[in-house]
């Protein structure tokens, strides 16, 4: 039943897509579609706008109009279905994270028919992207992790060398993929697998702010304190920003 009430609007025109509304509102109530944060559906909005606060482009703000009426029980229905959900299941594109491989990163190689020596790669496992990668991966018990944005290993030409070797890594975009999920996924992650440290690198790019705050909500709801730092780096290569993140 719809009624005259206050509810999230969001401007689309300031919005980023960096997903930091996604993971304020506890309800799930928000989502990132095409780039865009959405409310879902009306009624899984209580209006009260937690999630205001979050946003770094004042995208938000709360209206009153008419609109489907707030249900909780519609809530904890939702909730129940996101937490249901497997991201690490089987994609479309035929590359299930249930092939788990751990294997010894590469020295160095040269390149077939030429004389300069290349940088062997720093990988030792896979899957990388963090939709695939299941809490339970062996490659994640008492790793030094790497959180890094998708974009970073095109931009920084040394990526293998100054912040994969020695790591485990794990990719995602936070302004396309589901934030909400990827908390989810981070906390089961930061519950049991012992981390020693968690390494964040993203672009100087608004819409790779969400990627740190994902990393802190579910260091939060997990628990945790795991020694974080944060490396920002530029859409030229260079490394802009670097400190520790002290977990609230």
């Amino acid at each position: 039943m719809k009624q005259v009430r206050k509810i999230i609007q969001i401007d689309e025109e300031k919005c980023n897509g960096c997903g930091n509304c996604v993971t304020g509102c506890a309800e799930g109530a928000l989502a990132i579609v095409d780039g865009k944060a959405k409310v879902i559906s009306d009624n899984l909005c209580d209006g009260l706008g937690a999630c205001i606060g979050e946003c770094p482009q004042d995208a938000l703000k709360i209206v009153e109009k008419e609109a489907e009426a707030f249900d909780e029980h519609a809530v904890e229905q939702h909730l129940a279905a996101q937490a249901a959900e497997k991201p690490e299941a089987a994609m479309a594109c035929g590359c299930p994270s249930a092939q788990i491989q751990s294997f010894t990163p590469c020295a160095k190689a040269n390149a077939p028919g030429r004389q300069v020596p290349l940088h062997g790669s720093a990988l030792s496992h896979w899957p990388v992207q963090i939709r695939l990668v299941p809490p339970t991966a062996p490659f994640l018990k008492g790793a030094d992790l790497l959180v890094a944005a998708d974009c970073v290993p095109v931009a920084f030409p040394a990526f293998h060398q100054e912040f994969l070797r020695g790591k485990t890594v794990m990719l995602g975009c936070p302004k396309f993929d589901d934030a909400q999920a990827y908390v989810d996924k981070f906390t089961a992650i930061f519950k049991t697998a012992g981390l020693k440290s968690i390494t964040v690198v993203i672009m100087e790019v608004p819409c790779c702010a969400g990627l740190p705050r994902i990393v802190e909500v579910a260091q939060r709801e997990a628990g945790t304190r795991i020694p974080t730092r944060l490396v920002v780096v530029s859409t030229r290569g260079n490394i802009l920003q670097e400190r520790k993140v002290v977990a609230a």
